[in-house]
């Protein structure tokens, strides 16, 4: 293989990877949502080759789990998993802001993560959820700049990715306010410009403790869907005597509203 030819398959799987990852962070294919290595070949016209690579890439980030026999799939995060990813990155930044010798703030990058703060604010009040993920991923992408060590970066990136993953079809379902939204990254990146480390602190307990408010609820919600569930389904089941020929009961209870996969 030539080099040219080289440099283009890992431009080509680079370019499906982001073209899938938008799709899943657009909600476009949605969790649990099935798909083969020849099926996205086609529909982007290209070899198995780089597709099968920028899917290994995915599942390697936690987007999608493989399987041998049944191909790829969006992987379905629960609300234990987006608990844990919130608690994870809360433990993670405090430990690096109680440690400033890891976070080396450059003011000359200060400009452009205000602005990406201020876009992500005007798209979470605007309704704007497309705008919102592309700005706020930006925003803590830029931020972890400033963490000297780029594993940890790495880390808090992917799992701010995931975390999307996870919120997208249920935004998209139930609606953003701010009782879901977090609008506080202006108030933290002024904080980080002024070097105040207490306020620093204080805005992300906020984050971290409005993800897991979120959390608290979308769990209470499944779990009164799926008691509910179980009480239709035990009603419908139930008849006055003995079922005669023809009847029938129910096998499973139906779906509960509200449930989150």
């Amino acid at each position: 293989m030539s080099p040219s030819a080289g440099v283009t398959r890992n431009t080509l799987r680079q370019q499906i990877a982001d073209a899938l990852r938008d799709e899943v962070l657009a909600g476009r294919l949605p969790p649990g949502r099935e798909f083969t290595v020849k099926q996205i070949a086609e529909q982007y016209g290209v070899s198995a080759t780089p597709v099968r690579e920028a899917l290994f890439d995915l599942s390697a980030q936690g987007l999608l789990a493989s399987d041998q026999h049944r191909g790829f799939q969006v992987r379905e995060f629960t609300v234990a998993d987006y608990r844990a990813m919130a608690e994870a990155r809360a433990l993670v930044v405090e430990g690096l802001f109680r440690n400033p010798a890891e976070v080396a703030v450059r003011p000359e990058g200060l400009a452009s993560i205000r602005r990406r703060a201020a876009e992500a604010v005007r798209a979470a009040k605007g309704g704007d959820l497309d705008v919102l993920i592309g700005y706020d991923l930006r925003f803590w992408r830029e931020l972890g700049q400033f963490v000297l060590n780029p594993y940890i970066a790495d880390f808090l990136t992917r799992l701010r990715v995931q975390a999307w993953v996870f919120a997208v079809h249920r935004l998209r379902r139930d609606g953003m306010d701010e009782n879901v939204l977090w609008f506080g990254h202006e108030e933290l990146v002024e904080a980080i410009a002024r070097g105040d480390h207490e306020q620093v602190h204080a805005e992300m307990r906020s984050y971290y403790g409005h993800a897991l408010a979120w959390a608290d609820r979308l769990e209470a919600r499944e779990t009164e869907g799926n008691a509910k569930g179980k009480a239709e389904g035990g009603a419908e089941g139930r008849t006055d005597g003995p079922p005669g020929p023809g009847s029938a009961t129910p096998s499973q209870p139906p779906e509960s509203p509200g449930h989150c996969a």
